[in-house]
Order: structure tokens, then C-alpha cells, then sequence
């Protein structure tokens, strides 16, 4: 995913699907500076991760 289109999802007032390796994410936060995003999984793990927007998805 390009770092537009992630912030169009961020920005969003709908819920849109996004995957990291195949798992279900929330985006919660975005670092255009480093190209990159905080995530958090939908699985009921707890915890976040940072990760570059270029491994996202959307599905």
C-alpha cells in the first residue's frame, strides 16, 4: 500500500479492511517521515507494532 492511501484509510470515516501478512490490522497511528505505521491487530492480541506502510494491505 502507498502512503496516500493509508492515510485516506486513516482519515476515513468508514472501516475499511487492512491486512499485515495475511492478519487483520487497525492503523492507529502514521509517520510519513519514516514511511511507516502503528498498527494493531483485530485478533484480540494486545499490543502494537510498527511496520512499513509498503506491507500493508487492503483486502
Amino acid at each position: 500500500m502507498d502512503f496516500e492511501r493509508a492515510q485516506e484509510i486513516f482519515s476515513s470515516d468508514e472501516r475499511i479492511k487492512v491486512l499485515h501478512n495475511g492478519t487483520p490490522i487497525w492503523i492507529e497511528n502514521l509517520d510519513d517521515d519514516n514511511n511507516s505505521a502503528t498498527i494493531k491487530p483485530l485478533d484480540g492480541k494486545f499490543g502494537t507494532s510498527q511496520v512499513p506502510v509498503n506491507d500493508l494491505e487492503e483486502g
